[in-house]
């Protein structure tokens, strides 16, 4: 068995690496439907977590042992892409 790693998103939120299935920016995807959709449905179902207060850049879904969360995040997803790529921290 190996050690989990983490990836940070701002604040004192971190998520599993292993558990991520997209990071996206906030400002490119929110123009189409589907994603107004799935955050409203995620906001709606109490799935939502907000990692930040100020102006959200990006946001990250996760599926844990059956479990989706959608992390809002004030950190670019270009920030975070290159963290992951870079291990987590």
């Amino acid at each position: 068995m190996h050690d989990a790693v983490y990836l940070h998103i701002g604040n004192n939120f971190s998520v599993r690496t292993d558990s991520i299935v997209g990071i996206f920016d906030m400002d490119n995807t929110t123009v189409e439907k589907c994603t107004k959709t799935l955050l409203e449905k995620a906001e709606k179902d109490g799935i939502c977590v907000y990692a930040t207060e100020e102006l959200p850049k990006s946001f990250i879904v996760t599926v844990r042992n059956g479990e989706t969360r959608v992390y809002i995040s004030q950190l670019a997803a270009y920030t975070l892409k290159k963290r992951l790529a870079a291990g987590g921290f």
